[in-house]
């Protein structure tokens, strides 16, 4: 009975923090996109420009092991992808299609990230890491996956320890560390992403099953 009650606590802790934290970036991020906007860049225009200079940085940086400034050059662009929103807001050009290439874009970078990460540590001999960054690749892509299919069966699945921005925390964090020399932080930091995503999926999983359990009794009734 206390871990769930344990979890839910968690959950509702992190909705209230991501509650609290939202409308201050907001009130960063409108003012500084409408700069942007005025550039003439549209929101779709920085999303392809966010994600073609993360997949630029990780791929050409990671893999020859410069690990502190590729998360450097990453970060930046993670940053500039971040303010297709604003602008979106600020122009009054927010679409499906819009939300759609954004989501399918972040599969892309968070998935140039870890290649070029699990490339550079088996170019170092660092084959347990390369293999760890490989699975936590596949978590990222099945976590998010199982979201998207949930809902499209019109099931709710905002459920998760660790949804991206929390994994790419983790990933930038502990790469860019171990490219100052920091020992054992990279290890550290993909064996806590594996843990996460796999708990993740996990979680959301368990929350569409309930669901779906739920369900049966109103089909059943109806016979």
């Amino acid at each position: 009975m206390g871990a769930p009650r344990d979890s839910a606590r968690t959950l509702h802790e992190r909705t209230a923090m991501l509650n609290k934290v939202r409308p201050a970036l907001g009130r960063v991020l409108t003012p500084i996109g409408r700069s942007v906007a005025r550039t003439g860049l549209s929101p779709n225009a920085i999303t392809l420009l966010g994600t073609a200079g993360v997949v630029a940085g990780a791929l050409a940086f990671y893999p020859r092991g410069s690990y502190f400034w590729g998360t450097v050059v990453i970060t930046a662009f993670v940053l500039f992808d971040m303010l297709d929103g604003a602008v979106a807001r600020v122009t009054g050009k927010i679409s499906k299609f819009g939300a759609f290439l954004d989501s399918t874009m972040d599969r892309v970078a968070d998935a140039a990230i870890l290649a070029g990460l699990m490339i550079g540590l088996d170019r170092d001999g660092a084959g347990v890491l390369a293999a760890l960054a490989l699975y936590c690749l596949v978590a990222g892509v099945v976590t998010s996956y199982a979201k998207a299919r949930a809902e499209g069966l019109g099931y709710r699945c905002d459920v998760g320890i660790a949804e991206r921005s929390e994994r790419l925390i983790i990933v930038l964090a502990a790469t860019g560390l171990d490219g100052l020399g920091v020992p054992y932080v990279l290890a550290a930091g993909l064996w806590v992403l594996a843990a996460l995503s796999t708990i993740t999926v996990g979680q959301r999983l368990a929350t569409v099953w309930k669901q779906a359990r739920e369900e049966l009794p109103a089909a059943e009734s109806r016979r």
